[in-house]
């Protein structure tokens, strides 16, 4: 979700800048409540939710600094997906554990992403800097429209 879904770096810059004391700027009550998405992530998560051949899931780590990022978490996505989705919300500090064919990932590792037993797609990185890029993938290799 971070830095694949919603904008956390800038989030992350701007309020260590506004508050340079604060050691973890993500500690905050409304931090990732008021993540604003990347370019094109929620319309791509919608195309591809609505691709039959796919179950999309939001597989997410939660902050060990912020306790509440739990339930922000949940209501962005309910936010800017809506409730199909929240239904489809993972919220967990291995992403290991997860079952899948892709997992799309701006970490390859860190947080169990070097176990995913499918393949991870490195946003951010190499044929993946972006969610166009990431979406030509998926319409190149199972030729969809």
């Amino acid at each position: 979700m971070d830095g694949v879904l919603c904008d956390y770096k800038t989030a992350y810059r701007q309020s260590h800048k506004a508050n340079p004391e604060l050691k973890y700027p993500q500690s905050q009550e409304g931090f990732f409540l008021n993540l604003a998405p990347l370019p094109k992530a929620i319309e791509a998560i919608e195309f591809l939710d609505a691709q039959r051949i796919f179950d999309v899931y939001i597989l997410t780590a939660p902050s060990l600094r912020n306790p509440l990022c739990y339930t922000e978490k949940r209501l962005w996505i309910e936010k800017y997906l809506g409730m199909g989705i929240v239904r489809k919300l993972i919220i967990s500090p291995n992403k290991g554990l997860n079952k899948g064919d892709y997992l799309i990932d701006d970490h390859i590792n860190g947080s169990g992403q070097e176990h995913f037993e499918g393949q991870v797609l490195h946003f951010g990185y190499d044929n993946f800097t972006n969610w166009e890029q990431v979406l030509d993938f998926f319409k190149q290799k199972y030729e969809l429209i």
